[in-house]
């Protein structure tokens, strides 16, 4: 077994008995680890120590419990996981910046740091080859866009950490609000949901913060106080995969973080804008595609770009 088949495992038990008391030493012996080294791993494949990590997963559940708004923020504490009211409200507070209640009250888009799939930086599949990660199908592979297409919609700036990506941050969505204001601009106008984009650049933001584009392809009748965007005619490393809704987020998280992984496997490195294609399908199904322009990594003196 590998170690990260063996942190893996140990998370999957994690997520199976979040709303029970969780004891190192137990997850140690799922990981068939001692418990120094089992922590020592864990925090190094995961990024964050274990114990922060059960809060971090306990608090998405509460969410959607508060949201529901049937029951009150003590009972929601307990069905968790967490030992008391004021311990919930605390740690809520510090990762969402608002309370339970407040959020009860007026549910908003949240960010969460989602369950990891450790396989996305393990496994190199082919291009055009599938991959599978519960549930979710990925693939990979090289495209062309011919003709520039061009995008109307609005931009908004989010707070940008390095290095920290879709799944791995904790607060207020400020994207979600962005997605909210374009729907909000185009309320009267004709839809063309079959495809929209999302797309982070640098642009004009401010220090710490990163450009966001949210658009609808062009159909010419466009109002004046939309913004226009063009996605440049070149080639592109574009992943893709079908989604719910409901899973929209979580799955974007393992695609970016996927991609990511497997451009640096082959050589190549992102560049600085990051479009989000989605498309809607039958029922409640989404068919996503990110689009990644790309160039070789070059060797640079003292390490690699």
């Amino acid at each position: 077994m590998h170690a990260w088949e063996a942190i893996q495992k140990s998370i999957d038990y994690i997520e199976d008995n979040l709303a029970e008391p969780l004891e190192i030493e137990t997850l140690a012996q799922v990981a068939s680890l001692s418990v120094f080294y089992y922590q020592r791993l864990f925090t190094r494949l995961v990024k964050i120590s274990v114990r922060e990590y059960i809060k971090l997963r306990r608090l998405p559940r509460a969410a959607h419990l508060l949201k529901d708004r049937k029951s009150r923020v003590i009972e929601v504490a307990f069905e968790v996981g967490f030992s008391s009211h004021a311990v919930f409200s605390r740690t809520f507070k510090t990762v969402y910046g608002l309370s339970p209640s407040l959020y009860q009250k007026a549910p908003i888009g949240l960010q969460n740091f989602d369950k990891p799939d450790l396989s996305l930086g393990y496994i190199v599949t082919e291009e055009g080859n599938p991959l599978i990660s519960e549930g979710v199908v990925l693939e990979i592979q090289k495209k062309r866009n011919k003709q520039p297409m061009v995008f109307y919609g609005v931009i908004g700036y989010y707070p940008f950490k390095y290095g920290k990506m879709l799944g791995q941050r904790t607060g207020i969505d400020p994207i979600d609000e962005i997605w909210h204001d374009f729907y909000q601009k185009i309320e009267n106008q004709p839809r063309t949901d079959h495809c929209l984009i999302g797309v982070s650049f640098p642009g004009d933001a401010p220090e710490g913060y990163s450009s966001y584009f949210v658009g609808q392809l062009s159909d010419g009748t466009q109002l004046s106080t939309l913004i226009e965007w063009t996605l440049p005619a070149r080639d592109y490393i574009v992943c893709s995969f079908d989604t719910i809704s409901e899973q929209l987020i979580i799955n974007m998280g393992k695609a970016m973080r996927y991609t990511r992984f497997w451009l640096k496997k082959n050589g190549w490195i992102a560049e600085d804008f990051f479009p989000e294609l989605y498309r809607k399908g039958n029922n409640r199904v989404t068919h996503v595609e990110l689009w990644i322009p790309f160039k070789k990594r070059r060797e640079m003196q003292g390490g690699t770009e």
